[in-house]
């Protein structure tokens, strides 16, 4: 088994059904309107996402916790998303398959909002 790296992703009520609907295995295709994936790199910017943006969107957030293989992730970099503490991967929307297959193991929920 590759090694993996730990990552987070902020999603709404309507992602985290569709996540749930995958047996927790993979995060659902992108809208036409969301050309990239981006899941983060800290449980801190990921928490504040949920609740300073999925919670006013949407009335709730969650955070999912997940792992992916260092392998596959050796083929994007880290990208800043405003600061050092907002970092990132931005995966292409075309490429959400291959990275679902590089989740190893479950997508877990492990925060939501409103507490």
């Amino acid at each position: 088994m590759s090694n993996t790296i730990r990552l987070w992703r902020p999603v709404g009520p309507n992602e985290l059904a569709l996540i749930t609907k995958s047996a927790m295995r993979e995060f659902p295709p992108r809208l036409p309107e969301q050309p990239i994936f981006y899941p983060v790199t800290t449980y801190e910017y990921a928490v504040k996402i949920a609740r300073d943006w999925n919670v006013p969107k949407s009335g709730s957030g969650f955070v999912t916790e997940f792992d992916v293989s260092t392998d596959y992730l050796a083929n994007y970099k880290v990208e800043q998303a405003g600061g050092r503490e907002h970092e990132e991967y931005w995966i292409p929307a075309e490429d959400l398959p291959n990275f679902n297959r590089a989740i190893v193991g479950h997508i877990r929920v492990v925060k939501s909002f409103p507490e």
